[in-house]
Order: structure tokens, then C-alpha cells, then sequence
């Protein structure tokens, strides 16, 4: 009879108790997904949608938008970013919808990769270390911006985090995981992928851990086949490509960049060149102490016999940031973010020791120290995040303006553009863009001067510039700063 009113009470079928564990899983994952929701809304907020593409967003979103002519796409840029914004960029030319949907994508990345470790440490310090991540300037600034180095960190954490659980025994997705995580990165840059990847495919390889060795190749294969596809079919060649992308980075090899990634830690985009003074000292501050916390989550792992699930993170943020530190001779504070992300799983545990004992017990004295350290450092990175907003988005309105001048300048698409900052005045204006030397070479005088007798062409100088010789004829005006000459009709 009790039987038979329990299947009453249930619909006429009993329930099946939870799997154990399962009640204990939602719990941990709770604290991700709040962070994650977090996340998102802070980039809504404090970046806010209405803030206009930057120039390489213009690259990478014209290549899928049917609104504005494909800019020049050099060697070392990746399709991924492309890809990635084409659900909403192939029928919008919506910024603030573009934005509001990267924002979202990054949100539910981040709380994949934060995922992707759950077993490894408490629900506690993961949350920890996507709240650290999540709260640096440069990842809630670039967070809604079609921009790939943060989606290589989103990667990094999945692969990385995957890979130790994968050394497991039946751990499952662990192997998906890894495969997946690789396969973002190099979809997005791949030579970052081979970077990060360094000391994964290392120790499998001494371990003869076949499978983990076969998934890391898979996913760097299946995200970088594309790039290597093209490195064929347009530069002649992988070695071509990768010779381009040095040229275009200004030569790799040996170069300290380090002071280079401090002068940036102050708001600057892109660093090149990296001149001028150094920031406030407060802002570098944790950039400094971040290597000094990452030993004592070392220290800490040793001594509780789990070093492998801290030690690989932080080889593999070493080799993701050391050819940004000593292999290129500028800065760009992205640059460093899937390194970032790999130091914030340590990061948050060994900040979690100092607070707190074994036991659980609060540290008299670590306690309010960590507390005071994270509420400065929180405060240090939305004073830079406001004034890097503000400083780029009136950058980017300038754009705005000078396209709303062309065009009443009779400079309407289709059109081409050419000079200072042609990719993204053009993009702005509808136009093409061309350049005859430089990085962005894509065209040449004879081609440029043919354009000007069927479309509308136009030719920007920078303040203090020389116009190129082929438009010092052209009708000048002048566009607030800038010098503009526009071929005369037919």
C-alpha cells in the first residue's frame, strides 16, 4: 500500500534516487556559474556594447560580414576570431549585438574552463581563480571584443585541465576535454597552441602516454589545418608563413619585452614602440608579486604530494608568455592573458593557504593581508579598466566621425581607401583598403590609380605627414587632424 501511494504521489512511476555525487557536483559547479554570470555582466556594464570595433576587430569581423569589404588578412592572423563572431557578424552590422553576444560566449567559456579542473582542487579556489581572471583589466576589456587571446586562454585552461585529469582512470570527457581545449587555441593562433601545448606534449611523450599524445596532435591538427591550408595556398609554403608572420612581428628572436609588458600594464592596447615612462608603481605591483605567489602555490602543492596538478599549469604559462617576454621587440598586454589564465588555478590556491590553515581555520595575520591585497588589486584594475575604455572608445569614435565626413565628401561605398589607418577609417566608411608598402601591403600604385577612375578614392595622411606621391594632386581637406585628399571624379 505504501508502494502504491508513492506511485501516486510520483505520477504512477517511482523516482530513482540521485547518483551519488550528483547533488555534491551542482554544488561545486554553482560557484563556477556564478562567477561566469558575473563575468559577463561586469564586461556588460563596465565595457559597455555600444563601444566601436578596434582594428583588428575590423579585420577579423569583415571577413564574414556581408556590410563591408573583407580587409587585408596578414600572415600571422588566424580564422578563428572570424568564425567565431560569423553567427552574428554574417547578418548584422550590429556592434552593441556583437558585443553583447561575445560577452555572453565569453561568460559560458570561462565557466567551461574553470570546469574542465573540477576534481583537481576545491569548488572554492576554482572559483577564486576565475574571480582573479576574470577581474584583470585586460580580460574583462577584451572579453566582448573579437579578439583571440583570451579565447587561447579559455583553451588553455580546458586542454590543461583536461590533460591532468586525463592521467586519471576513468576520468570521462577528460580526453574530449584536452582534444577540444587544443583545437580552440590553434583554431585561434596557432603558434600560441604549439606554446602552451610544449611541456603537455613533453610529458606525455616521456611518460608514453599514447592516447593523451594522440589527443594533444588531434586537437592542434583539427584547429590549425586551416592556417596551415592557406599557409600553401597563398605564401608558398608552412615555413613561408611563419617566415611573413616573423616579418611582420618584427623579427623573432631574442628580445627582452619585459619592461615592454610593464609599460603596457597601464592601459596601452599595443605598445610599438614601447617608449615612455613606466606606470604608477601600484599598477605593476601585482604583475610583480604574481610570479612570488605562483612559487608558494608550488611550495604548497610539494608539500601536500600533489605537485603535478600546479606544476604543469605553470610550465605551461611559462612557455605561453616567454616568446612574448624575450622574442619580440614590443608589447600588448593580451598577449599574456592565456598565461594568465593558466596562473590563476595556483594562483587562487596558494592565496587560499595564506588565509586559511589545513583545517579550515582563518590566519590571524595572512587573512587580512590577502584580503587588503585583493580589494587593492581589484581597485588598481577597474581604475586602469575605466580609463582604457574611455581613452579607446573616444579613439574610436574619432573613426566614426572621419567616416561621417568622407561620406559627405561624396567618399561612399563602394570605395577604396589607402594612407594612415586605412583598415579602420575604411571599415568605418564602408570602403576598401590599400596599401602599397608596410605590413598591410596589398595593392599597388597602378592598381590604386585605375580604382580612382570607376569608385570614389581617398587618401589619409597622419598629422605631420607627406601625402604619397600619387595623391599630392588630389583635392586636399582637411578632417580634424588629419590631411585627406580625394581623387578627382573619373
Amino acid at each position: 500500500m505504501a508502494d502504491g501511494a508513492s506511485a501516486l504521489l510520483t505520477g504512477g512511476r517511482r523516482r530513482e534516487a540521485p547518483a551519488p555525487g550528483t547533488s555534491r557536483r551542482l554544488r561545486g559547479d554553482a560557484p563556477l556559474a556564478a562567477v561566469a554570470a558575473a563575468f559577463t555582466l561586469a564586461q556588460l556594464l563596465l565595457v559597455r556594447p555600444g563601444l566601436g570595433l578596434g582594428w583588428d576587430e575590423t579585420v577579423y569581423v569583415s571577413q564574414v560580414t556581408t556590410h563591408h569589404p573583407a580587409a587585408f588578412f596578414s600572415a600571422p592572423r588566424s580564422r578563428g576570431v572570424s568564425l567565431l563572431v560569423a553567427p552574428v557578424a554574417s547578418w548584422s552590422s550590429s556592434t552593441a549585438l556583437l558585443r553583447v553576444y561575445l560577452a555572453v560566449l565569453s561568460g559560458a567559456g570561462l565557466y567551461l574552463g574553470l570546469r574542465s579542473w573540477r576534481g583537481l582542487f576545491p569548488a572554492r579556489v576554482l572559483a577564486t581563480a576565475g574571480a582573479f581572471f576574470a577581474t584583470l583589466w585586460v580580460t574583462l576589456f577584451y572579453g566582448p571584443q573579437a579578439m583571440p587571446n583570451q579565447w587561447v586562454g579559455i583553451g588553455a585552461l580546458i586542454c590543461v585541465g583536461g590533460f591532468l585529469r586525463a592521467r586519471r582512470e576513468r576520468e570521462p570527457g577528460a580526453l574530449g576535454a584536452v582534444v577540444a581545449g587544443a583545437a580552440l587555441m590553434a583554431w585561434m593562433r596557432p603558434t600560441d597552441a604549439v606554446w602552451v601545448t610544449l611541456p603537455l606534449l613533453v610529458l606525455a611523450l616521456v611518460r608514453r602516454r599514447g592516447r593523451l599524445l594522440l589527443a594533444l596532435a588531434g586537437g592542434l591538427a583539427a584547429g590549425g589545418v586551416e592556417w596551415v591550408i592557406e599557409a600553401y595556398a597563398w605564401y608558398g609554403g608552412l615555413a613561408e608563413r611563419l617566415e611573413e608572420a616573423s616579418r611582420i612581428q618584427g623579427g623573432l628572436g631574442f628580445q627582452i619585452a619585459v619592461d615592454d609588458q610593464l609599460r603596457s600594464l597601464g592601459g596601452r592596447a599595443l605598445c610599438r614602440p614601447c617608449t615612455g615612462s613606466m606606470p604608477h608603481p601600484v599598477i605593476t605591483l601585482w604583475w610583480v608579486l604574481l610570479p612570488a605567489v605562483a612559487l608558494v602555490a608550488l611550495a604548497v602543492a610539494v608539500r601536500a604530494r600533489r605537485t603535478a596538478r600546479t606544476l604543469v599549469p605553470l610550465a605551461c604559462a611559462a612557455t605561453a608568455a616567454s616568446p612574448y617576454l624575450f622574442m619580440i621587440g614590443y608589447a600588448a598586454p593580451r598577449f599574456l592573458q592565456p598565461a594568465y589564465a593558466l596562473l590563476a588555478v595556483p594562483v587562487a590556491d596558494a592565496l587560499w593557504h595564506l588565509a586559511r590553515t589545513p583545517r579550515g581555520r582563518r590566519r590571524p595575520v595572512g587573512a587580512p593581508l590577502v584580503a587588503l591585497a585583493l580589494a587593492g588589486h581589484l581597485t588598481v584594475q577597474l581604475v586602469v579598466l575605466v580609463y582604457t575604455v574611455d581613452r579607446t572608445a573616444e579613439s574610436r569614435e574619432d573613426w566614426a566621425r572621419t567616416a561621417g565626413a568622407l561620406h559627405r565628401l561624396g567618399v561612399r561605398p563602394p570605395c577604396l581607401l589607402t594612407g594612415h589607418e586605412a583598415i579602420p577609417i575604411g571599415y568605418y566608411t564602408g570602403c576598401s583598403s590599400g596599401a602599397t608598402s608596410g605590413n598591410n601591403e596589398n595593392t599597388t600604385v597602378a592598381r590604386i590609380l585605375d580604382t580612382a577612375r570607376r569608385i570614389p578614392v581617398a587618401a589619409v595622411t597622419a598629422p605631420g605627414g607627406t601625402p604619397p606621391a600619387y595623391a599630392r594632386t588630389w583635392v586636399p581637406y582637411r578632417i580634424g587632424d588629419l590631411d585627406i585628399r580625394v581623387a578627382p571624379p573619373g
